[in-house]
């Protein structure tokens, strides 16, 4: 009998180092039985709604995603069957028609911004990180990341930083710090956190191969 896959769970603030602590992550396993699951692919479908609608979606508000589709799919990557991953259209800000399709894996590592929010996603998880970075840093980051690869004006990315993107954060995010199991201070910067959780997921998958 299969054991069942490790889930850790990689959450922060936007600009926090979050993705790039994932990605350091799974990096380091190339061949192995890994594989990256990111909330933001779980946005809810807005077909319905009309674009002027779609545009004041609160991407940083929990009901902006399909939590239970997500919980439904990771339940079929615990029970080692394959799922159909979302892809989400940013352009058009709504769900793609296209999926992808994702294996299981002995080690699942889950992103985002608000995954330990939801008691449900929380209790499927092993191991809970949560990358802690200042906010004058996430929002030069966001900036950074908006205005090179988004198009966006400076303007438009602090408008959205205050009107949106900060209050969301000390609502919904910051409080669910108190639910990790390490937390990670500065992001990718912080080599120690992640030899540290690469090293624990190798024992992981040592074990199983043994199995």
């Amino acid at each position: 009998m299969k054991k069942k896959p490790v889930i850790i769970g990689v959450a922060g603030g936007s600009g926090s180092g979050k993705t790039t602590v994932a990605n350091e992550i799974y990096g380091q396993f190339p061949e192995q039985s890994i594989l990256m699951i990111e909330q933001d692919a779980y946005y809810k479908n807005q077909s319905h709604l009309p674009m002027e609608e779609r545009l004041k979606t609160n991407y940083d508000h929990p009901l902006a995603f399909d939590t239970d589709l997500l919980i439904e799919q990771l339940h079929a990557l615990l029970a080692h069957e394959a799922i159909e991953k979302p892809v989400y259209d940013y352009a058009n800000h709504t769900r793609s028609e296209e999926t992808i399709p994702v294996q299981p894996r002995d080690v699942i590592i889950l992103e985002g911004i608000l995954i330990l929010e939801d008691e449900r996603l929380r209790d499927m998880m092993d191991i809970k990180l949560f990358v802690d970075t200042d906010s004058d840093l996430r929002i030069i980051r966001r900036m950074m990341r908006d205005i090179k690869d988004r198009g966006r004006t400076i303007d438009s990315v602090i408008d959205q930083y205050t009107e949106v993107v900060r209050p969301m954060h000390l609502q919904f995010i910051e409080p669910t710090k108190r639910y990790a199991d390490i937390i990670v201070p500065e992001g990718g910067q912080n080599h120690v956190a992640i030899d540290l959780m690469v090293t624990k997921i190798k024992t992981v998958l040592d074990s199983k191969a043994l199995i």
